[in-house]
């Protein structure tokens, strides 16, 4: 696994108005390893996975003070190409929100808005996206058919293949499985494990079983706060904040 770190928060400030939402993170997630987000609701978990892309660019009130840091360099800088930077990160809702369209159309929507027409580079793009999400051999003769036909499952896999058509470098997923039903989530998990190959992969859960099972490091949030940062197993088995112990543990969250 390779060490460097592919995302870092620098003294990150961010305000709903007056309301101060997340205080003074600093930490850094590392390249093509998965990141999971723990913590009780309300914590800044999604939050702040919403700075990683700028998302919270579309919320009047919201303001944000520090660094984000995309291979050394700060997205929140005036001239940042907003567009540019959400093809680098992608994103992946807690519903599944596949387009009122067919399965080819939804894969395809990014490239074609970066201006890819190519049919047979659309095509490639389709069948590699779709394997990418595991979901190619389940829909390879109906890629014609309506996305909302699909399952749950397969339609949180295809807005998957909707996010890697375009070759991010980095996957924000939000709470990905909680709409899902546990054979679907465990499908999901498993697509974790394989597109951290490729992808810095960064989950927001509620579930601290799957923060377990599928990340190499753990952020644990609280109230705003970065309460702990560190490697998953040492997290889970031997926290060093007393408050990582207790939420882990269950006494409160």
């Amino acid at each position: 696994m390779e060490t460097l770190s592919k995302l870092s928060v620098k003294d990150l400030n961010l305000y709903y108005g007056e309301h101060q939402a997340l205080m003074n993170i600093s930490f850094s997630m590392r390249s093509k390893a998965v990141t999971a987000y723990i913590g009780p609701s309300g914590c800044g978990k999604s939050t702040l996975l919403r700075c990683l892309n700028r998302m919270n660019d579309f919320i009047p009130s919201c303001r944000v003070e520090g660094k984000v840091l995309l291979d050394g360099e700060n997205i929140y800088e005036e001239n940042t190409d907003c567009i540019g930077l959400r093809r680098r990160i992608g994103m992946v809702f807690q519903r599944p929100n596949p387009f009122p369209a067919s399965i080819w159309d939804n894969v395809i929507y990014g490239p074609r808005l970066h201006g890819v027409k190519n049919r047979d580079i659309l095509r490639e793009t389709v069948e590699k996206s779709l394997k990418g999400a595991a979901l190619w051999d389940e829909v390879a003769d109906k890629l014609h058919s309506p996305a909302l036909s699909l399952s749950g499952g397969q339609q949180q896999r295809l807005c998957i293949a909707r996010a890697i058509a375009v070759a991010p470098e980095v996957l924000l997923m939000d709470e990905p499985t909680s709409a899902l039903d546990p054979l679907a989530t465990a499908r999901i998990e498993e697509l974790v494990r394989e597109l951290k190959k490729e992808y810095t992969v960064i989950i927001v859960t509620h579930n601290m079983q799957q923060a377990a099972r599928i990340s190499d490091d753990t952020a644990f949030f609280l109230m705003g706060d970065l309460i702990e940062f560190g490697e998953t197993r040492d997290i889970f088995t031997s926290p060093r904040n007393r408050k990582t112990e207790d939420y882990i543990t269950g006494r409160f969250g």
